[in-house]
């Protein structure tokens, strides 16, 4: 399904296969011989999206580009079954399998791989390739790739990396507080007003 959103339709090459179920909102650019998978979202909310030549988009992925963070994907990239990339830039030949994460300002360096379940936090730099084994996390720039009980070391990078000013520009609350009374119905305002218009092709 094509979805024109704030005026803007998704361009999609005549040699790109798109499944009839997939979603594909506003300012999207997909190019030649990519193929985006039965169910996958590939949605500009806030900031574009492109998709370079000869990607696959399999099942069940989701793709956003948000404000101040386009989301781009170069050529013969590989993107897995669910998974989920925010605002970030992945660079050609990368492979980002079953489960991966890459977050907002996150960049993925050419031929790297996020293997199964794989996460790359916000604003992290993983070089040119570069591996994330499975269920690993990568922090920082320059990216420390770290086991997941490593969690002192990953929240000990990951704090400075500001996700609630990073995402949702707001300040870290104090400890035992949470953003989400002051973030969750402002997000879910904006999203139904920069819905309320949208148009299925």
């Amino acid at each position: 399904m094509l979805i024109e959103h704030e005026g803007v339709r998704p361009r999609v090459d005549p040699t790109a296969r798109i499944a009839p179920n997939a979603t594909i909102c506003g300012d999207v650019t997909i190019g030649p011989g990519s193929s985006v998978g039965f169910g996958a979202v590939i949605s500009a909310e806030s900031g574009p999206v492109v998709i370079g030549a000869d990607c696959v988009i399999m099942d069940t992925a989701v793709l956003r580009g948000v404000r101040g963070a386009p989301l781009t994907v170069g050529d013969r990239v590989l993107v897995g079954p669910r998974a989920y990339l925010t605002g970030c830039a992945v660079a050609e030949e990368a492979f980002l399998a079953t489960g991966a994460t890459v977050f907002n300002g996150a960049r993925i360096g050419r031929r790297a791989e996020v293997r199964i379940n794989g996460i790359v936090h916000l604003r992290t730099v993983l070089p040119e390739g570069a591996v994330v084994p499975l269920n690993w996390i990568a922090v920082g720039d320059p990216a420390e790739i770290l086991p997941p009980d490593a969690h002192e070391r990953i929240w000990e990078i990951q704090k400075t990396l500001d996700f609630p000013r990073a995402v949702f520009g707001v300040e870290r609350p104090p400890d035992g507080e949470s953003i989400m009374p002051v973030v969750m119905p402002r997000y879910a305002r904006a999203l139904a007003r920069r819905h309320a218009d949208d148009r299925v092709l």
